[in-house]
């Protein structure tokens, strides 16, 4: 089982490269573990207009299509990245990191959309509310998104699949009801154009047959 990697927020120390390893460097890909959040749903970055619209209409169907399937869904990023929503009550008990049979069947769907590899990357970002403290929450968000990422690496490739833990950091309510805190508790998987979506819409129009693929 591969080592998983999850990104926090922490202050890194600057670092001295010497020449030789900055040429290694411009010569590799962008390590996509190494980026943060906010990082990784803007690369890569779509700088033609043509090619963005074409992105963007084909997520576009590919959010209708999510919808049509009970999904939580937003397009953001132009239009150009998809945000579905899963509420962690339906992924996990309370309190509890093993996830229930119904947040396995909630998931199956996305699998799909990790069979072309490179063609999307899709970032998991577990979230809390604010009951417990921060090392708490924390820790909780850390679990669970690892045993999302541990389940979906058993049953379809994880190779442009990367978690992050947030713990109470970003609400979208008040904690201050039962309703309120129930929607703080959420699993938000990101579906981000990635290198091959890119080069197709370079090309031409993206693919559409993965709407009508299998899940894995």
């Amino acid at each position: 089982m591969k080592t998983l990697r999850i990104i926090l927020v922490v202050a890194l120390a600057a670092l001295v490269v010497c020449p030789t390893e900055l040429q290694a460097k411009k010569k590799n890909k962008v390590d996509i573990y190494e980026l943060s959040l906010e990082d990784n749903i803007e690369e890569p970055e779509v700088r033609d207009e043509k090619h963005s619209q074409r992105i963007q209409n084909y997520q576009y169907r590919v959010a209708v299509e999510l919808k049509k399937q009970g999904y939580e869904v937003e397009l953001m990023r132009d239009n150009e990245v998809i945000v579905v929503t899963l509420q962690a009550g339906t992924l996990f008990g309370p309190n509890s990191t093993e996830m229930t049979d119904l947040g396995k069947k909630s998931l199956s769907p996305l699998n799909k959309y990790l069979s072309n590899p490179g063609f999307y990357k899709m970032l998991l970002v577990m979230h809390s509310d604010n009951t417990g403290s921060s090392a708490y929450t924390l820790e909780l968000t850390r679990n669970r998104v690892n045993a999302v990422f541990d389940w979906m690496e058993r049953v379809t490739s994880v190779d442009f699949v990367v978690p992050y833990a947030l713990g109470a950091t970003d609400p979208v309510e008040e904690n201050n009801s039962m309703e309120n805190r129930r929607h703080n508790r959420r699993l938000e998987v990101y579906l981000v154009p990635g290198d091959v979506m890119l080069s197709q819409a370079k090309k031409g129009e993206v693919d559409i047959n993965l709407l009508s693929g299998k899940n894995k």
